[in-house]
């Protein structure tokens, strides 16, 4: 350990703690520290290695500090910025990599430690974003008294004894916000997310939702390989994707250079034609760095001549992802002003997990970036501990995962269920999407009289008997048909039981869920408003038959 005197100038010094740079002696603490606390299964590997560790304290990349016990200069905790997860003008920095020693912890070091990157990168940056763990809400709490928002919840993205999900949190500085261009265009899907991480940041909600906007059209009049060095000049002749049309966005560019590339493990595969005058030639590429450790893919750059290759190269990767590398997770930062490439992705299997504001420098602006992630493990989320507001957002999240997993079930039965007649397909999954599924056993009741009724039912399969408050039966509820819908559009409570009548599947749309389908697809709305009335309309013939033949 260096005397204090030949170590850097503190940044924060507070009840006999100061935060500096680490400097080189730094390193056997900054590495034990990161044993204690996470044994060997922190995801970020190189922090392990003392001659990667050694390099990083003196690249512009990296800012690496220590927080150290003044009297006796041990080490108490280490935490870092890391300046290049954005390309260089984004002006964006990862709060991130902080750890402290067990017998430090409560004594305000994290705290401590967050100050001192503040004072460190603030006047270099436009937007700051920092993963907090979720397994308990410590770093959240530091987070929200710094200024930091969530923005987002990236479900099961590291690998640490187990799959650890994050939350997201973002802080704007100088003219970050000064420079966002107004009124993205975004997807249905990714609105509630957007809204609250806009409110979350002191942003007016201002997105334009375009359920209009078709995904890319797939072709596979390609074949694809790995991008070597000498098909680079080739690739960055193309122009859309690098410098025109951008809709992706990462910390690396084709024009770094095959080297640099290489050293930071990305990946292009290429797409060419293979047909036709231009047999061979590139249609196009798709960038990428995969961690073989936390089994996770990050998409950074598209280039593409046109249109056709783009769905092609994203299926190329997932089913390298699926098949070959055993990838856990995958994930695209998009811009929030591409509606196309946002639904592409989620016609894939991707799924809005962020939404930050001003994210990456375009042109002469700002822009807004929809992070969307794509799941390839099971959904299965264990308990977290989340602050009220991390709260709100990730529910906004995990609701979208939770649906997808059971839009198989909901897509098989589209065609048997009344509620959705004289919706295409497509509009008929953006229902299906809003749903959940639930299930009952024989004889279980799905509601009781007097119940409050915040939720309506459509029957998967299964038949349900409607009874009043004595017991009397009044009707039965068959398979395609809707059941609680009255109640629900009424604000009342319901008038009459429900019980279920052998194995019951049912699709839940909840009170929430019609209201965003009713405000933001208002032909949808009208669609399923004429199906009610129309069910409602059989179901009370048949029960004016049944009361006629008593």
């Amino acid at each position: 350990m260096l005397p204090p005197s030949d170590s850097p100038a503190p940044l924060v010094t507070r009840d006999g703690i100061r935060v500096r740079e680490a400097i080189e002696p730094d390193v056997p603490a900054i590495q034990e520290i990161f044993r204690a606390v996470y044994s060997e299964t922190y995801p970020y590997r190189h922090y392990y290695d003392p001659i990667w560790l050694k390099r990083a304290l003196y690249t512009d990349d990296q800012v690496i500090l220590v927080a150290e016990n003044v009297a006796t200069g041990d080490i108490l905790g280490t935490a870092s910025v890391v300046l290049d997860v954005g390309a260089h003008a984004d002006l964006l920095g990862e709060f991130g990599r902080l750890a402290v020693r067990e017998d430090a912890r409560g004594g305000g070091v994290g705290q401590l430690l967050m100050e001192g990157r503040l004072a460190a990168v603030e006047e270099r940056l436009h937007v700051a974003v920092v993963e907090n763990r979720v397994a308990h809400p410590y770093s959240q709490r530091i987070s929200h008294a710094n200024g930091f928002a969530p923005v987002g919840f990236l479900p099961l993205k590291h690998q640490f004894t187990a799959r650890e999900s994050v939350a997201l949190f973002a802080r704007h500085f100088g003219n970050g916000l000064r420079l966002r261009k107004n009124h993205p265009r975004i997807i249905p899907e990714a609105y509630p997310l957007a809204h609250l991480a806009l409110q979350n940041v002191g942003l007016a909600s201002d997105p334009i939702v375009d359920d209009s906007a078709p995904g890319y059209p797939y072709d596979d009049r390609f074949e694809v390989d790995t991008l070597k060095a000498e098909g680079l000049p080739l690739l960055m002749r193309i122009e859309r994707g690098r410098i025109r049309n951008r809709e992706v966005f990462g910390p690396l560019r084709l024009q770094y250079g095959f080297f640099k590339l290489t050293a930071r493990q990305a990946t292009y595969l290429v797409a060419r034609e293979v047909a036709g005058p231009d047999a061979g030639a590139l249609a196009g590429a798709i960038g990428f760095v995969r961690d073989t450790y936390d089994r996770t893919v990050r998409v950074f750059e598209l280039i593409c001549h046109d249109d056709r290759s783009i769905r092609f190269l994203f299926q190329q990767l997932l089913e390298r992802c699926r098949s070959e590398w055993d990838v856990a997770y995958v994930e695209v930062d998009a811009s929030a002003h591409a509606p196309h490439m946002q639904r592409t992705l989620l016609e894939l299997g991707f799924l809005p997990a962020a939404y930050v504001p001003t994210m990456v420098f375009h042109d002469v602006e700002r822009l807004d970036v929809v992070r969307m992630v794509c799941l390839l493990v099971p959904p299965e989320f264990d308990a977290v501990e989340l602050t009220p507001q991390t709260e709100a957002l990730a529910e906004a999240v995990l609701r979208n995962f939770r649906r997808q997993a059971v839009l198989p079930q909901l897509h098989e039965a589209l065609d048997r269920l009344a509620l959705l007649d004289g919706l295409s397909e497509r509009q008929a999954l953006r229902v299906a999407g809003a749903c959940t599924i639930a299930h009952f056993e024989p004889g279980e009741r799905l509601f009781e009289v007097g119940d409050p009724a915040d939720r309506m039912y459509v029957l998967l399969n299964g038949s349900v008997v409607v009874t009043l408050a004595s017991g009397q039966e009044v009707g039965t509820v068959a398979e395609g048909e809707a059941l609680g819908e009255v109640a629900l559009l009424l604000g009342e409570r319901h008038a009459a039981g429900a019980l279920a009548v052998g194995d019951v599947a049912v699709a839940s749309l909840d009170e929430a869920g019609l209201r965003m389908l009713t405000r933001q697809q208002p032909d949808i709305a009208v669609v399923l408003y004429r199906n009610l009335a129309q069910g409602l309309g059989h179901k009370l013939r048949r029960a004016d038959l049944r009361i006629g033949l008593r």
